[in-house]
């Protein structure tokens, strides 16, 4: 619950950053707005990446309280260190490594699972280029169809549409990332005996739990980032905010309907990208954009360094 609640602290940014930076929600009521919309995605979404991170990544017969412990340290000392230097980095990502180095402390690499952990590092590439491309399609679109309007018009308009894409975005990001800590609990189930490996769902209290947890994590919001991904990677208005959120939250749909827990971070940041690059390359701040991106490489590695040695510390403690 602490990772969870610390996914939806951290990853507030992806859901909130353009609508609050755009001045069409205050940030008070962004991240209310984002929070409901992370929460009734339990209704929306099938378990399919719960299902990837509790049964895909690493064999279960491995899996113990100490190799969930490890992972779930890793994931958060990564959560946090980024959060404090206002880097926007994948909580999936982070919990991904989790996994894999409190799993390789134990048993090595031939514990993984590796369709698994391949498709989840393919999205680590995919996602961005895909939050691109239909970010920057978008924003094309929507210029060709607005090209008689007034400019005063234009934002009239977007401000409006912009709840909309805003409220999109944030239920992909709770449809897919409330999901990772659900496929957690549902594999420490599954290795203490208290779930079956071939029950098809995890218990409803966890499920009602996680999607709690990262609505309330996102109602407290992730201020450093919010202020790096509005503003620092390209300046946005509403027409663009509007065509990074909808270009971001048609990967997530994608990737959750896929059962791969791809990260929101990647996404929304590749889509703010294709909208700054249509207007012209220097409009993005590809300094910042490099620093992010050295943040996305070092996720996993840095993640599941820590939980190797939180794995063998809680062996020594409990």
């Amino acid at each position: 619950m602490l990772f969870d609640f610390m996914n939806g602290f951290h990853d507030a940014a992806n859901s909130i950053a353009t609508v609050v930076s755009t001045g069409v929600l205050k940030p008070a009521q962004a991240v209310v707005f984002a929070a409901f919309f992370n929460f009734i995605a339990i209704f929306i979404f099938h378990l399919s990446v719960a299902a990837t991170v509790g049964k895909g990544i690493a064999d279960a017969g491995v899996v113990d309280v100490h190799v969930v412990f490890g992972a779930l340290v890793g994931a958060i000392f990564w959560n946090f260190v980024t959060w404090y230097y206002g880097i926007p980095s994948s909580s999936s990502h982070a919990l991904i490594g989790g996994i894999v180095g409190a799993v390789m402390g134990k048993a090595g690499s031939s514990a993984l699972v590796s369709s698994g952990i391949l498709k989840t590092v393919a999205f680590i590439f995919i996602s961005p280029v895909l939050g691109f491309f239909l970010g920057s399609l978008m924003m094309v679109l929507v210029a060709w169809v607005c090209r008689r309007a007034t400019p005063s018009k234009v934002d009239r308009w977007f401000r409006r549409l912009q709840l909309v894409s805003a409220g999109a975005y944030s239920l992909g990001h709770g449809g897919n990332d409330a999901q990772k800590t659900i496929g957690i609990i549902w594999m420490l189930l599954i290795a203490t005996g208290y779930s079956a490996s071939t029950d098809a769902s995890p218990p409803t209290w966890a499920i009602v739990c996680c999607y709690t947890a990262i609505a309330m994590g996102t109602m407290f919001g992730g201020w450093r980032i919010v202020k790096t991904m509005g503003q620092k990677i390209t300046k946005l208005k509403p027409v663009g905010g509007f065509c990074a959120e909808t270009g971001g939250a048609l990967t997530l749909f994608l990737a959750t309907a896929l059962g791969v827990p791809v990260s929101t971070t990647h996404t929304i940041t590749g889509a703010i990208v294709g909208v700054g690059s249509t207007q012209r390359a220097s409009a993005v701040r590809w300094g910042v954009a490099g620093t992010i991106v050295w943040a996305w490489i070092f996720t996993i590695p840095a993640s599941a360094f820590v939980a190797a040695i939180a794995y063998w510390l809680s062996l020594q403690i409990f």
